[in-house]
């Protein structure tokens, strides 16, 4: 019996929120996202197809930028410029993480170089996916890779920390919702720059029109607010699937392969964010909880609220983390086109 596109997606939606609902109800960080993209990988890994409509992957990947840049606000950007020199440190601790983890992704663990440089990128997980898929890259590969560091990152940093010292739950975002009008006019416009930057032949032409609307937005308080709880859920939820999708016909070989790059890059990431923790530690007076938790390539709000529990100052943490993400946004694309060619 044939099974029709339309059954497939909502059976791919279905284990999605299953993965999501299980996550949640035992307390795993970012659940939407985690607990969705294993079901839906494992679904994928036994053979399931479960493809997402075009037009649905688009809005979700505009309403994941305009989430991210929903924590871009003016007092934020005035933050950042307080701190430029632990910011530089931050910016060449990327390259060198990076840099590191290509050559050896490529010359170890046979990586083609572009899907190397992918899967070196220490953070900006669906941006980062989202390039691999447009350039029809090797896309299980770049996300298992990936998913080890984020989930070695989120389970030890945010859980041992917090153990330790508490946390208050606090987050970034907005505390206010936005209008209804705003949000959807932030929406549209997401979506006609993406398919602008998406003519253009622009990397993640979607993800990457609903940031730059939606940091426009924020920081000239035109469109103050986050968006609703259940909106982000559901984008990180389509994002979840969309990971696990791309795990068709991936052997199991292929599969280990993939989990030890992804230890590796790991080990990578923690030595070099140590050295440059170091660097402002001795260089800079700052202290190392602190330098420790805004420079771990980890998730943003886990390491805010981590920050404000150890009494730390939350402008300093979240600023850099945005520097962050917003460096990997030209950093990203740049190492990509810089390493075309042939695997060394």
């Amino acid at each position: 019996m044939q099974i029709s596109d339309t059954v497939r997606s909502f059976i791919g939606i279905a284990s999605a929120c299953l993965g999501a609902f299980v996550f949640h109800q035992i307390g795993f960080p970012v659940a939407p996202l985690t607990g969705s993209a294993l079901v839906v990988s494992i679904a994928s890994l036994l053979g399931a197809r479960v493809p997402l409509p075009l037009p649905v992957r688009n809005l979700i990947l505009c309403l994941l930028g305009i989430n991210i840049g929903t924590a871009v606000t003016p007092e934020m950007l005035r933050s950042a410029i307080n701190w430029p020199l632990s910011i530089a440190v931050l910016a060449a601790a990327l390259v060198l993480a990076m840099s590191v983890s290509r050559i050896t992704l490529s010359r170890w663990f046979g990586y083609d170089r572009r899907t190397a440089t992918l899967a070196a990128a220490p953070g900006h997980l669906s941006y980062v996916l989202s390039i691999a898929a447009d350039a029809r890259l090797d896309v299980p590969m770049v996300a298992i890779s990936q998913s080890i560091r984020v989930l070695f990152l989120t389970l030890c940093v945010p859980a041992l920390v917090a153990g330790l010292f508490g946390a208050t739950g606090r987050t970034i975002l907005p505390a206010t919702l936005m209008p209804v009008l705003p949000m959807a006019l932030l929406v549209g416009a997401a979506v006609v720059a993406g398919l602008v930057l998406n003519r253009l032949r622009l990397p993640a032409a979607f993800l990457l029109a609903g940031m730059v609307v939606s940091i426009f937005g924020h920081a000239t308080e035109v469109t103050p607010g986050r968006l609703p709880d259940f909106i982000v859920a559901g984008s990180l939820m389509g994002m979840g699937a969309l990971i696990g999708s791309r795990f068709v016909g991936v052997q199991w070989a292929e599969l280990r392969r993939a989990v030890v790059a992804g230890l590796w890059i790991t080990c990578v990431n923690i030595a070099v964010t140590l050295l440059a923790v170091a660097v402002v530690a001795f260089g800079l007076g700052v202290s190392w909880p602190q330098g420790i938790v805004a420079f771990a390539p980890g998730g943003v709000e886990a390491m805010a609220a981590i920050g404000i529990a150890l009494g730390m100052d939350p402008a300093f943490v979240a600023a850099h983390h945005l520097a962050r993400l917003l460096l990997l946004t030209v950093l990203v694309p740049f190492m990509t086109r810089q390493t075309s060619g042939p695997t060394s």
